[in-house]
């Protein structure tokens, strides 16, 4: 029997919640340009880019204020002009901003007002929203998407920036857009830290630039250490993230160093959940635990990844034999953390205790589990990025793959205007279905081409086509693990 999908997730979606998601596809495909008409478009004539005047709004709906979102296609027509923001090339601050004496934006190039406090702003969102679209076009914001993607279901990766925002499409699009512009502007997640990886970090290791050579020694060590690592999965099917936090020490490595471990591994946890999976376990081992081991800084930049980078995304956080002195500084913590984020926060003291969340088989020995395992880093072997180097296959791939997100596009603008219940709106369903099924499997082929192979691949639980191998024991669907390279290193091998 399949496991149902959680509310809120693709195919379990109320009728209030199937016209959320709608609204939002609407308002992302006006930043991305998709609205635009033929004559204003950046790429006049392309079939699959609807033209404007074809793409009423969704069914309209009361806002909390009383105000309409839309009601006919004639309305829509009256707003073309406001569209005309996405037909430059670039942006003015002045233009793209307008912002009420409450601390909310209005945005008239996609035709909704994006209204966030700044009382609920936390993280600097609404400026960040602000700055991607006064600075990128709409064509690199929708890159950026799309590369966000990876091998998730498109509607997936919406639906976790409305839960986060209480189903509010308006708030929901500042996090989407604040988000997209952080990951390809500040972190350069898809251009650096996933593209050049373990491998990039043994090679700027050796640079003879003092700071490049600092970064790549501090990446490497957190690998080798095993200070976090990913190993198996939950009671619930969810992948668990290890930190032993005895092996961190405050100054040993740079803050930019740790900040992009932290986002090598939430990419990695990410290319681990499967559907109905969608979320993953964090177990915060604190045995040995004392002051030494204790570091604000990179506490906050998990925090602030997690609530505004990457909504949705814990399952549960297991703090395990915490001490008593961490008390205060868990009050501290709990005073950053948003309320839904701090409520999956729990304490365990013992392997009872663990075994309530993960099965006594998956606990490894050292914790008093069943499971005789302990990490041990492989090193990058030569060669193992070979691919990447295959420019004429990549960009065959990603044009495949351009093709693919366009048909999307184009299914979800007729699917968005169409009624709930009809046949025509049921075969857009289907055919959407099929385009995010064929997206998935494109990444997975078009993978190696982009990242840079990590430890999991080398250790064989990410498989060729995506396929995952969580414990060595375990059948697999699709062909045998790579070869592991020569030379590994354990926590037993350092000082």
């Amino acid at each position: 029997m399949a496991a149902q999908a959680l509310p809120g997730r693709p195919g379990n979606l109320t009728m209030e919640q199937d016209t959320k998601l709608r609204e939002f596809w609407y308002a992302v495909m006006s930043v991305f340009g998709v609205l635009y008409n033929r004559e204003e478009s950046d790429a006049p004539g392309d079939p699959l880019t609807p033209a404007h005047d074809e793409i009423p709004h969704p069914v309209a709906e009361k806002t909390p204020n009383g105000r309409s979102r839309a009601e006919t296609v004639g309305s829509e027509k009256k707003r073309k002009k406001r569209l005309n923001l996405f037909g430059r090339k670039t942006a003015k601050h002045d233009d793209v901003d307008s912002t009420a004496g409450d601390g909310s934006i209005s945005v008239s190039g996609h035709g909704a007002t994006a209204a966030t406090s700044d009382t609920e702003d936390k993280y600097g969102q609404n400026h960040d929203f602000k700055l991607a679209l006064a600075s990128q076009t709409p064509e690199s914001l929708r890159a950026a998407f799309w590369s966000m993607v990876k091998s998730d279901h498109p509607d997936a990766l919406l639906l976790r920036f409305l839960r986060a925002r209480k189903w509010d499409v308006e708030r929901a699009l500042v996090m989407l857009v604040a988000t997209m512009h952080w990951r390809s502007q500040e972190m350069l997640v898809d251009d650096d830290i996933i593209k050049t990886g373990e491998a990039g970090a043994l090679q700027a290791a050796s640079s003879n630039d003092p700071i490049l050579q600092k970064d790549g020694q501090d990446f490497l060590a957190q690998m080798r250490l095993g200070k976090s690592y990913l190993h198996g999965v939950d009671g619930e099917g969810r992948p668990i993230c290890w930190v032993h936090v005895r092996l961190h020490r405050q100054g040993e490595q740079s803050e930019k160093s740790l900040e992009r471990y932290t986002v090598f591994v939430i990419e990695t946890a990410r290319l681990l959940l499967r559907s109905p999976v969608d979320t993953a376990a964090i177990v915060f081992d604190m045995s040995g635990f004392s002051m030494a081991n204790m570091d604000y800084a990179p506490v906050k930049f998990m925090i602030k990844c997690f609530e505004a980078n990457y909504p949705e995304s814990l399952g549960v956080v297991l703090v395990h034999k915490s001490p008593w002195i961490f008390q205060g500084i868990w009050s501290i913590i709990k005073g950053w953390l948003d309320p839904v984020v701090a409520g999956k926060v729990h304490f365990t003291k013992s392997v009872e205790d663990l075994q309530s969340f993960i099965p006594r088989s998956h606990i490894m020995k050292e914790l008093g589990g069943e499971e005789d395992w302990s990490y041990k880093y492989i090193e990058p072997s030569p060669g193992e990025n070979a691919k990447m180097a295959d420019d004429a296959t990549k960009e065959r791939l990603l044009s495949q793959r351009r093709e693919l997100y366009e048909q999307f596009e184009a299914r979800t603008m007729t699917w968005i205007t169409a009624s709930v219940d009809d046949s025509a709106s049921n075969r857009l369903k289907d055919e959407r279905e099929n385009l995010a099924r064929s997206l998935r499997e494109n990444y997975w082929i078009l993978d190696p081409h982009l990242r840079a192979r990590s430890l999991y691949d080398r250790c064989g639980v990410i498989q060729a086509g995506g396929h995952l191998n969580f414990y060595r024991h375990e059948s697999v669907k699709q062909g045998p693990p790579p070869a592991p390279a020569a030379v590994e290193t354990s926590t037993t091998d350092l000082d």
